[in-house]
């Protein structure tokens, strides 16, 4: 069993736990679930830089990144940084995020956030929505075709925008469909954790256009997103990079400072 299959095992059995604990009448009466969403394909489209910055405390591969920043002052500083939007990691086992990161990044910033997430169940992205979330990651390797369809266009019913994110041209082939808003290619190698960002590069000739590019994983520095910008990349998620920081937003400005000039 590669890591991907072990956090979806462990994934199947919080989810039904969660179910047990919280009904799915009591999410649909959050405060947060009639709130009209802002889309972050848009914010995207629209911007120069396209930077989606991360909040991770910790990852399979790098053990503790930073466990010291809190995520009210990392949202704040990201949305004053500029950045186009925020991904929140709610997975408790292996990433150390929750929920309730979410909720405390939705109450500080007014940033499009990325529930970043094993999605598996339906009920995951009724959760995404009524914490606060503006967009849904879902990941082809742990997903059917049919789940693909079945997740995203629940998700587009409730307003939220939908991140596919793939690894090679298999599950890329197998996922493009128009409940989708954006298609994110992960330059990390599940198996091996090797990133390298000739995979953005070779599969972005067969992503359409109708897709905002997203590009994950090994973007550390200015020069990785000025060599995918004229492979049509629009999108770039950096997590450890301004985490590993004492002031990810702080960090996160400058690098969008430079990535201007």
């Amino acid at each position: 069993m590669n890591i991907l299959d072990h956090i979806v095992a462990d994934k199947r059995k919080e989810v039904d736990f969660r179910k047990k604990l919280i009904p799915i009448s009591q999410l649909e009466q959050s405060v947060l679930f009639e709130r009209a969403t802002t889309s972050l394909a848009q914010q995207l489209r629209e911007s120069q830089t396209g930077i989606i910055a991360e909040h991770k405390r910790r990852s399979p591969s790098k053990a503790v990144i930073n466990q010291n920043l809190n995520v009210f002052d990392v949202a704040k500083g990201y949305e004053h940084a500029g950045v186009c939007g925020m991904s929140v990691l709610t997975d408790g086992k292996y990433f150390g995020g929750s929920l309730d990161d979410l909720l405390t990044a939705r109450a500080s910033c007014n940033l499009p956030l990325l529930r970043k997430e094993f999605i598996i169940d339906e009920y995951q992205i009724l959760e995404a929505k009524a914490y606060g979330a503006d967009v849904i990651l879902l990941i082809a390797a742990i997903l059917s075709k049919e789940e693909i369809k079945q997740f995203s266009e629940f998700a587009k019913g409730l307003g939220l925008d939908v991140l596919l994110e793939v690894h090679d041209e298999a599950e890329l082939h197998k996922s493009i469909m128009p409940s989708l808003d954006m298609l994110g290619v992960n330059n990390r190698n599940l198996k091996t954790f090797e990133v390298s960002l000739e995979t953005s590069k070779a599969l972005s000739k067969w992503i359409p256009d109708d897709f905002v590019k997203v590009s994950e994983s090994g973007i550390s520095n200015i020069e990785a997103i000025k060599t995918l910008q004229p492979y049509g990349y629009q999108g770039f998620l950096i997590g450890e990079n301004f985490m590993k920081t004492d002031d990810a937003g702080k960090s996160a400005s400058a690098f969008i400072k430079t990535l201007q000039k």
